[in-house]
């Protein structure tokens, strides 16, 4: 899939050196079609890493995409460059009176935070309630997904006993879903995080089903009942060596942390990570993509 781009993002020559289609907006002003308008909230520290990992996700259907690249007003990270913000980022107030397709809200890390005392929390409230009417499908993750719950539905999250942290076996529920269409009986994906949600919490909402669950893990994905809201549990989109990252980062500054589960060969973690959740994540994006987005916006904005 084509994915529209602004021409100096940094995610672009990555993009381009993987041999994924990226358009520029020179090239997109010719195309003959309406794009799809797909809104990333992206509530990660190092947001050029998550850029990247979210494009990829996104590139492979045949529909072209243009993305709008979201950030909080109320605050600032330090881990961006706030050039790189000015120039390639928008806020709520900039957007507020625009519709899109389709929404991705990503994780952050507050999870241990309670959700009101997040400095942008009221900031996302008005974010999730003005998807409501304004977005097609949105799309939680992580903490993203633990927030949507909690707005949305009441859904607290509750801590763990200890960080679950590496790769987790997962199975398929309701496989006539088309979110989870394409799956094998089991997959993998990535997970790192100290807070989940109750599966019995989540089966006592009736607007709610859970497609996909780990013995070890928990509930992954949970949609709603009209897949205006899709909650995925995991970091599906991560890259190869991104719980490499995290963990090595942690170990360097002396922090007590567990290796990441299944996910070094041999548990060694010199060596290069095995990647096995690839083709079930690119599922997932372009299931959304596909059957929520696409199949259901309206052509007219």
């Amino acid at each position: 899939m084509p994915i529209k781009v602004h021409n100096n993002l940094p995610a672009k020559k990555i993009l381009e050196d993987e041999n994924i289609f990226v358009m520029d907006e020179n090239r997109a002003v010719g195309q003959d079609i309406r794009p799809l308008q797909i809104a990333i909230l992206n509530l990660m520290p190092l947001k050029e890493d998550t850029e990247v990992q979210l494009l990829r996700s996104l590139s492979n259907t045949p529909l072209q995409v243009d993305v709008t690249f979201l950030t909080t007003a109320s605050y600032v990270g330090k881990n961006t460059a706030t050039s790189h913000l000015d120039k390639f980022y928008q806020t709520y107030e900039d957007v507020k009176d625009q519709r899109f397709d389709g929404l991705i809200i990503t994780g952050a890390p507050v999870e241990q935070m309670e959700f009101e005392e997040v400095d942008y929390w009221s900031e996302l409230v008005k974010i999730m309630e003005w998807s409501k009417k304004s977005v097609t499908s949105t799309l939680h993750i992580c903490w993203g997904a633990q927030a949507g719950l909690y707005y949305h539905y009441g859904v607290r999250k509750i801590p763990l006993q200890e960080k679950m942290f590496g790769v987790f076996k997962h199975t398929v529920n309701h496989r006539k879903c088309p979110l989870i269409r394409g799956f094998d009986d089991y997959f993998y994906a990535p997970h790192s995080r100290h807070t989940g949600v109750s599966k019995e919490d989540i089966k006592a909402c009736e607007d709610l089903t859970i497609l996909a669950e780990s013995t070890e893990a928990g509930v992954f994905i949970a949609i709603a009942e009209d897949a205006k809201q899709i909650f995925i549990l995991g970091h599906p989109e991560y890259d190869r060596i991104t719980l490499d990252k995290e963990y090595k980062r942690d170990v360097s500054k002396g922090l007590e942390i567990d290796m990441p589960k299944n996910y070094y060969p041999q548990d060694d973690p010199e060596q290069l990570p095995m990647m096995n959740w690839r083709g079930h994540a690119n599922t997932v994006y372009t299931n959304w993509l596909n059957y929520y987005v696409y199949q259901i916006t309206p052509y007219r904005l």
